[in-house]
């Protein structure tokens, strides 16, 4: 049965894609990049971490991907520790903050890469390529090479790279933080489309008030020194989400709220 349009989307199910339970950082330097954690991400839900540098936004992803270890606590995927992710049968994806293209080869190439690596046969790898440039709307630019391309076609291409490998979790650090406002609504918009269609639960990360309260489903607002989860608000909404509620008081009021937690956590540091 489809879904009426403009319906509250919730998660597919249940079942949690990541949890984490008093996860921290600390370096070997004593520096504590991040306070204990006790998250839990419901399969299909899309959670914005809000918040200023140095409050362990990227440390939390970074964690979730598995190319950071917790100090202390722990990180679940499905119910398993991170390192045991292939045993649960999904698979995640990070978009970094750059799109990080090599720049001799084609578009095509760069999303193919990864498949490569995981020894997909040509035939399928090929065929998944196509499809997933197609889906990103860069089916015309296969040949093209990085530099031929604007900067928010990069970061499609990047996008394209995570998703060529059919991720069940998508982890995106700031990936349109560079990008003019108006690229940047436009993929944020092509985000969310990307997000029903593939059933992806996704974890993003950005500085913007703005792009947190148009893309979510749930912001959790963090705070630096240390780095610490301060509030959580629920973006009640429906979906699709067009460009006019960019415009409404509904918006402001979310946005309002937020920028409220930011200046609470703000003038309650804790200074080591």
């Amino acid at each position: 049965m489809s879904r009426p349009i403009g319906s509250r989307l919730q998660p597919v199910e249940q079942t949690l894609a990541v949890e984490a339970q008093s996860a921290e950082k600390i370096y070997a330097n004593g520096t504590q990049a991040l306070r204990p954690v006790d998250l839990r991400i419901p399969q299909g839900e899309f959670v914005t971490l809000l918040g200023p540098s140095g409050c362990g936004k990227s440390t939390f992803l970074k964690m979730v991907a598995g190319l950071v270890e917790p100090s202390d606590g722990r990180l679940l995927l499905w119910r398993k520790p991170v390192a045991r992710l292939p045993e649960t049968g999904h698979t995640l994806s990070y978009v970094f903050q750059e799109p990080t293209l090599m720049p001799w080869h084609t578009v095509f190439r760069n999303v193919q890469l990864p498949l490569e690596l995981a020894r997909v046969p040509k035939r399928e790898a090929d065929q998944r390529v196509h499809d997933v440039l197609d889906l990103v709307g860069l089916g015309r630019f296969s040949h093209a090479l990085p530099r031929e391309l604007s900067g928010g076609m990069q970061m499609r291409v990047s996008i394209a790279r995570g998703l060529v490998v059919r991720p069940n979790l998508l982890l995106m650090d700031e990936p349109f933080g560079a990008l003019d406002e108006i690229t940047r609504n436009r993929l944020d918009g092509d985000l969310l489309e990307l997000w029903q269609r593939q059933r992806l639960t996704v974890v993003f990360v950005t500085h913007s008030i703005h792009e947190a309260v148009f893309l979510s489903q749930r912001v959790v607002v963090m705070a630096a020194r240390p780095g610490r989860v301060v509030a959580e608000v629920t973006i009640d909404e429906p979906f699709p989400r067009l460009p006019t509620f960019r415009l409404s008081p509904r918006f402001s009021e979310y946005a309002m709220r937020l920028h409220e937690c930011l200046v609470e956590a703000s003038t309650d540091q804790e200074i080591d």
